[in-house]
């Protein structure tokens, strides 16, 4: 871009050239100028040039400062919240810690039966937790010919008393179970049929076991039989 400008004396006049091209530069041209007029002309031009370029230099510093100052707090705010990051992810993992340090004496089958048992039992005022492992093919109803027979392992947990009830499950190894509906005893004088065993096979529930208290896990594992 070229900007021009003309000063006008007695007897000529004076033009002043400014063109831009990333750096701001000054260019007087002499047409007809008075001789004594022409030196403090030139002086006072040059002067303001002079001014010019100098503050468009001091602007372009104070820019770079600016950003260089921008980029030390950019990575600091990035350090800090990484920080934060790692500091909820060590405060998340301090209970489980917690929770490996209390039950590490015990089996995992001991705590799974505890578990199942603290969740899914009827009488949680038990004197003793007896385990019974069923093997896959075994009658769900002993004492009936006519039984169906289990599809897999399952473990069966009962109390001392007819009273406390019992829970027939297989364990999938993911925390959770797959629950069979059938009784601590069977009226043997009146079979069920086929019907009702393969309805008690065909209706399993899964179910996600909780871990529960610590204490009370521990309390029950000390029932077991």
């Amino acid at each position: 871009m070229i900007i021009s400008k003309y000063l006008l004396f007695e007897g000529g006049n004076f033009e002043i050239i400014v063109s831009r091209y990333g750096e701001e530069v000054c260019v007087m041209r002499r047409k007809t100028v008075l001789a004594g007029i022409l030196p403090l002309t030139m002086a006072s031009l040059l002067m303001a040039c002079s001014d010019e370029a100098g503050s468009s230099n001091e602007n372009e510093d104070n820019n770079e400062t600016t950003e260089q100052q921008e980029v030390p707090a950019a990575e600091s705010e990035d350090v800090d919240a990484e920080a934060s990051m790692d500091a909820a992810e060590d405060a998340a993992e301090q209970p489980e810690t917690k929770e490996d340090d209390a039950l590490s004496e015990y089996s995992s089958e001991d705590i799974e039966y505890a578990r199942v048992w603290r969740q899914l039992g009827a009488n949680q005022e038990i004197e003793a937790l007896y385990v019974r492992h069923i093997s896959s093919g075994e009658p769900l109803n002993p004492d009936d010919e006519t039984s169906a027979v289990y599809p897999e392992d399952v473990v069966q947990l009962s109390g001392a008393r007819l009273v406390d009830g019992s829970v027939t499950y297989s364990s999938n190894g993911d925390g959770t179970i797959n629950k069979y509906n059938v009784p601590l005893r069977w009226d043997g004088k009146n079979p069920a049929g086929r019907e009702v065993y393969t309805e008690i096979i065909d209706n399993t529930k899964t179910i996600r076991i909780n871990p529960g208290e610590d204490e009370e896990i521990i309390r029950l594992i000390n029932l077991l039989q």
